[in-house]
């Protein structure tokens, strides 16, 4: 577990086939977030925010370079840093590792807003998308 100012390093990703968002359900099944998790010694961010995005959601595409932000939340008395990369996806699977944990749906925009309950996620998500649609 690698620590940043005190605070746990995550990575996550945010991932957009054409004009929808994947998100899935939390490990407990009530709310709705993006796949993220921790970045393990030896891990960089983006190859976490990969595997995460693999293992929690069955989803395969490449990054963008650069992180599209990062938020702070707290869980069980700890704090998390989560850098958040946008990843542009290649490949759905039918079946991956946590699907019988997780349900996965692709929203449009206004969706995602109204399912993320996160308000630094949310905050991040909105950059995001703003960014990423005006390059588009």
């Amino acid at each position: 577990m690698q620590l940043f100012d005190g605070h746990i390093r995550q990575a996550a990703a945010l991932p957009l086939k054409g004009s929808k968002t994947c998100i899935i359900t939390s490990s407990n099944g009530k709310r709705w977030v993006i796949p993220k998790g921790l970045i393990e010694p030896g891990q960089t961010a983006g190859e976490a925010a990969l595997q995460e995005a693999w293992e929690e959601a069955g989803l395969v595409g490449t990054l963008h370079s650069e992180p599209v932000g990062s938020y702070i939340y707290e869980k069980y008395g700890n704090t998390y840093h989560v850098i958040v990369f946008v990843m542009d996806v290649t490949e759905v699977a039918t079946e991956w590792p946590e699907q019988g944990l997780r349900r996965r749906t692709w929203v449009s925009r206004s969706g995602l807003f109204e399912r993320i309950a996160e308000p630094g996620l949310l905050e991040v998500l909105r950059f995001a998308l703003e960014k990423h649609y005006a390059t588009v």
